[in-house]
């Protein structure tokens, strides 16, 4: 790994004692703008391709399937690389590492907007992929290193938020080029890159590695900050000899929650792109919504979802860490939404729906994303994440692109919307098997601290 990439050392000069609370507090502060803002940065580059889908198809002569497929090479090779980048993510600076893969996927973006041909904007799709696979691994590890469990289910929606921002301002920057640029789908690429260039120095300025390297106490020690495993039996550590195979292996592969968590944020994201995804596309095709407005809608259900996601989070850490049950009341709900956005006739009734819809999904998503980090040791988090992510795109994200849109072109909207019923009823399912699990792990824990 190159040595800007590389865990920074602890720092010699320790803060003093009675310095230490106001500047955590402070670092934190730094620490939690860098990621949100950061990941926004992401979004920006990530969503382009999404809200211009009308306007490429238009002036490119592309269909629908040619979008989906485009769409569907991202999804692909964003799981590929949330496996492998991933678990990097765990050797790494998650400081540098969210700012180089945000340098990486701006110049990327160039590229995509000085082409026409399908066939290199899928290959250029399939590469980006790759860097953005460094984003949420790195800020997820962050989360671990500088937040202790007790505040960690709202520090981590709040970051988790940012992709829902991120979505509107990506549609307010495709807005602004657009006005000042004459329409021009080249250059609202061009203007997304340098945005996203201009946050990944922000995050450089104000990020930083773990506690230790800035001279404080690691989180373990500042607030006895320990994540409690499948056996009840609780880990502090950050760091480990373990290579990234052995990691993989003994935390991953073999712990039945990870799977399980796993499998329900697959059919979340299934939902999740089936609905944002396709936003543009069935509310002009089908329910008559102007595409201007339409692509605007895309921001706001993401933006919408930003109170109720960090409200919910707050509510996980009120019940004491039982994610799951909350989880399953929105999913409950979501049933409900889904039924009203796919049948009703009316505009205002529609818009109303992906308002609350945008909670409803993104609110369990986050809580599962905490969840399989919580399942494993500080210094697994990333290989968790990459796991997690592997399952989310190339099955849950493909098949709700390519597949949607193949099925679609063919079958017409009822098509999609079977499959999102679909997805919505296994995740209910795997979320009351984590919830019955949740109880066992807790008892075990509270038989460990007996016994000591």
């Amino acid at each position: 790994m190159l040595s800007f990439l590389k865990p920074a050392p602890d720092a010699k000069t320790k803060v003093p004692k009675d310095k230490i609370s106001t500047v955590y507090k402070w670092r934190q502060v730094g620490v939690l703008l860098s990621i949100c803002i950061g990941y926004i940065g992401y979004y920006v580059i990530r969503l382009i391709f999404t809200t211009e889908q009308n306007d490429i198809m238009k002036q490119y002569g592309f269909t629908t399937a040619d979008i989906g497929m485009v769409l569907s090479c991202f999804g692909i090779g964003y799981g590929i690389s949330k496996l492998f980048m991933g678990a990097l993510s765990d050797k790494s600076n998650p400081n540098h590492y969210l700012a180089t893969g945000l340098i990486i996927s701006a110049i990327l973006n160039f590229g995509l907007g000085a082409t026409k041909n399908l066939y290199v904007m899928m290959f250029l799709m399939l590469v980006m992929s790759v860097a953005q696979g460094m984003g949420a691994a790195a800020c997820q590890r962050i989360v671990q290193l500088w937040w202790g469990k007790k505040h960690r289910g709202a520090i981590y929606s709040i970051w988790s938020s940012a992709h829902n921002a991120g979505a509107f301002v990506c549609v307010a920057v495709v807005q602004l080029a657009t006005f000042m640029f004459s329409g021009s789908i080249p250059a609202v690429f061009y203007t997304a890159s340098v945005v996203s260039l201009i946050i990944a120095a922000f995050v450089l300025i104000c990020g930083a590695d773990r506690p230790t390297t800035v001279g404080l106490p690691s989180i373990s020690q500042y607030t006895g900050d320990e994540v409690v495993l499948e056996n009840g039996k609780a880990s502090s550590s950050e760091l480990t000899n373990l290579t990234l195979p052995q990691i993989f292996v003994k935390y991953i592969l073999t712990n039945k929650v990870v799977w399980a968590i796993t499998l329900t944020s697959m059919s979340l994201y299934l939902v999740r792109y089936g609905v944002m995804s396709w936003i543009p596309s069935f509310l002009v095709q089908s329910k008559g919504f102007s595409p201007s407005f339409a692509k605007w809608l895309v921001g706001i259900f993401e933006l919408a979802a930003v109170p109720g996601v960090i409200i919910m989070g707050a509510i996980s850490d009120f019940l004491k860490d039982r994610r799951a049950i909350v989880c399953i009341a929105c999913v409950i709900l979501l049933f409900i939404c889904l039924t009203t956005y796919f049948f009703s006739t009316s505009h205002a009734l529609i818009v109303t729906v992906l308002f609350i819809m945008g909670t409803l999904i993104y609110a369990p998503l986050t809580l599962v994303g905490l969840m399989v980090n919580e399942a494993v040791p500080k210094f697994a988090v990333g290989s968790s994440k990459g796991f997690m992510g592997f399952f989310q795109y190339i099955f849950g994200e493909t098949l709700a692109t390519a597949l949607i849109g193949v099925l679609v072109s063919k079958y017409g909207w009822l098509a999609s919307n079977i499959v999102l019923y679909s997805a919505a009823t296994l995740a209910l399912l795997l979320l009351i098997y984590i919830m019955f699990n949740e109880n066992r792990v807790a008892k075990l824990a509270k038989e460990e601290n007996n016994k000591e």
